[in-house]
């Protein structure tokens, strides 16, 4: 590839090749606190959808050691999300060594809060403000949980923002390092966000998982209990390599749900979420 970047978040090494300059110069940037990686586990390439493409309307197609033949190629001013995807779809398809939950995680007194739900409810927003007020940013995307330890493993990569929750956060952590804002994705207006300089140095600690949770966003503010056959299912279905673990995963999964509380929650503002989340924290003392 003409330009590449390589960096480690995590257990997890990446080298990103790329056809056009931007894309890379961009995650250098972002990625500027990451360690540099000598040995990568996966590689993404952005490469143009035809040689005409790399200059007139360039349009980039998304490719790596894993890949999904029909997916649709982004215009070249999305190439930042575009490697993040990329990046995304190598740990989905290919990590064996932990369980993979969709979900996020922040750590407070060596304790893990995993947070899981569909795309909107709010999930990636809260782990980014809880991040920057008094707990430990984990991850906003995956929750890596250890198949022997049981313990939730760090991969703080960038933040995910999507539309409100992009000017949200730029008022609360207006320190914080911000991408550029990428309109008209196809999953809405996008900006990345680099998580606090101490998730980055301690991303080799591990947590004990001690609750999950299923938010839910634009309701009164309210907690219900759920099942563990509720948990179980809901967490097979948010699993990408559930299946590819076989007995291990099933092992996994089964010990989580047993050992860790697990409480739906609903919520109109951050605010509300903020204080849900402390009320039921408080709780497990």
């Amino acid at each position: 590839m003409r330009h590449e970047f390589r960096v480690r978040v995590g257990p997890a090494a990446f080298r990103i090749g790329s056809d056009w300059p931007a894309p890379v110069e961009q995650m250098r940037s972002l990625y500027a606190d990451y360690p540099a990686a000598d040995f990568t586990d996966f590689t993404v390439r952005l490469e143009a959808t035809s040689a005409l493409r790399r200059f007139i309307r360039p349009s980039v197609a998304i490719n790596g050691d894993y890949m999904l033949p029909d997916a649709a190629p982004l215009p070249l001013d999305q190439g930042l999300l575009a490697a993040e995807m990329g990046m995304n779809l190598q740990m989905a398809l290919g990590w064996r060594r932990q369980l993979i939950l969709h979900a996020s995680a922040v750590e407070r007194g060596g304790k893990a809060l995993i947070m899981t739900g569909a795309s909107g409810s709010g999930k990636s927003t809260l782990s980014a403000m809880l991040g920057h007020k008094g707990w430990r940013f984990m991850g906003d995307e995956f929750a890596l949980i250890d198949p022997v330890t049981g313990n939730a493993i760090p991969y703080p990569r960038m933040i995910s923002l999507k539309n409100e929750a992009i000017a949200a956060m730029q008022a609360a952590a207006a320190s914080a390092r911000f991408g550029p804002l990428m309109r008209g994705t196809p999953k809405g207006d996008i900006c990345h966000m680099a998580p606090p300089a101490g998730a980055i140095e301690r991303m080799g600690e591990a947590a004990k998982p001690a609750l999950l949770l299923f938010p839910r966003f634009g309701y009164a503010p309210a907690i219900r209990d759920m099942g563990a056959g509720e948990v179980f299912m809901r967490l097979t279905q948010a699993s990408t390599n559930y299946v590819a673990l076989s007995e291990a995963g099933f092992t996994a999964l089964t010990r989580f749900v047993e050992e860790v509380p697990a409480r739906a929650i609903d919520y109109q503002s951050g605010e509300e979420a903020e204080a849900l989340v402390e009320q039921l924290w408080a709780e497990l003392a």
